[in-house]
């Protein structure tokens, strides 16, 4: 499995409900990635998403709320039962999308995370994991700096290292 997720400096994702901030390229890289694909979601990060189902994608929700229901989207109530689910899917083809809670719980099961790391420290209540202090993780590919208006950010890819 995969984790995709745009970070600042601090490895904050989000305060509020709300992204850090909405930067179009990323979005675009972010549609890129996933379209096709699964993605894996915790239910604030549905409930988040304008129109809430991503179209183009197989959507999952990893809530422990028994009544939550979504048309259009596989609920699981268990990191067991989204294993059931998953079952169709190639592990390269799932793409862990948030929240904070939703990464821990499967950053064990990942092998790769695309992170878009913007170079600015943002008020946050949410985070992702830490991956340059992670013990097994390595960063393999890095873009080049990009800009938005004054923000600096890079594509990288990190990939867990097989011992």
């Amino acid at each position: 499995m995969n984790l995709i997720a745009a970070v600042d400096q601090n490895w904050g994702i989000g305060n509020g409900g709300e992204l850090l901030v909405h930067i179009p390229e990323d979005m675009k890289y972010f549609r890129q990635l996933t379209i096709g694909k699964a993605v894996v979601m915790g239910r604030k990060t549905f409930e988040s998403i304008p129109g809430g189902i991503l179209k183009d994608r197989a959507n999952f929700v990893l809530t422990r709320d028994s009544g939550f229901r979504a048309d259009g989207a596989f609920i699981a109530h268990s990191l067991t039962q989204l294993s059931q689910l998953l079952i169709p899917y190639p592990s390269e083809d799932i793409f862990v999308i948030g929240g904070g809670g939703v990464y821990r719980q499967l950053l064990d099961e990942c092998d790769r995370a695309y992170i878009t790391k913007i170079d600015f420290s943002y008020r946050a209540d949410t985070y992702f994991p830490n991956l340059d202090e992670a013990d097994g993780w390595m960063v393999t590919k890095e873009s080049e700096e990009r800009t938005y208006f004054d923000l600096v950010y890079h594509y990288l890819v990190y990939e867990k290292v097989k011992f």
